[in-house]
């Protein structure tokens, strides 16, 4: 069977997922952050996530040689750093809030969840490669998640129980 990429990109597309900039520094010393929808837990015991990134990401470079990494989960009202992360920008990180957690490793300032990671592995899968990571700490609280949803933003709509749908 032949898989049309535009038709398998778009089934792929109707689930819905959180937004979420993963960063880190690159050898220099710089911030690299870019923006994902790839992220997942993987393991309580360790515990362990996931996200992935094309190979032909200029910003691969950086992840491969980095010892650590931040997963920040981005919240319902963060759509500008979402865009901003997921441009071509120079300085994604003019203007964005953030601290250097472990590492010096950027966190985001307003998330809904912070992940501070220890890079476990990565792996090639594709025309990505999937990056591992233990988390040593951690971060959270209550609010809207920002969603991507059939290429496109969504949000939880109140009284429901899925985007769009009534509970």
């Amino acid at each position: 069977m032949d898989i049309d990429p535009r038709v398998l990109r778009a089934a792929f597309g109707r689930f819905a997922t959180g937004v979420a900039v993963v960063t880190t520094l690159a050898a220099d010393g710089l911030p690299v952050g870019l923006t994902v929808n790839s992220f997942g837990s993987v393991s309580l015991d360790p515990p362990l996530v996931l996200w992935s990134l094309m190979r032909r990401s200029a910003s691969l470079p950086a992840f491969l040689g980095a010892p650590r990494f931040a997963v920040n989960v981005l919240a319902a009202d963060q759509q500008d750093i979402s865009d901003r992360f997921a441009s071509r920008a120079e300085d994604r990180f003019r203007s964005v809030g953030w601290a250097p957690g472990a590492g010096g490793v950027p966190l985001l300032a307003g998330c809904l969840a912070r992940f501070e990671c220890a890079t476990h592995r990565s792996v090639e899968a594709g025309d990505h490669l999937v990056f591992l990571g233990h988390v040593e700490r951690f971060e959270h609280r209550d609010g809207a998640p920002l969603l991507f949803f059939s290429s496109g933003y969504a949000a939880l709509k109140p009284g429901t129980d899925a985007v769009g749908a009534a509970a």
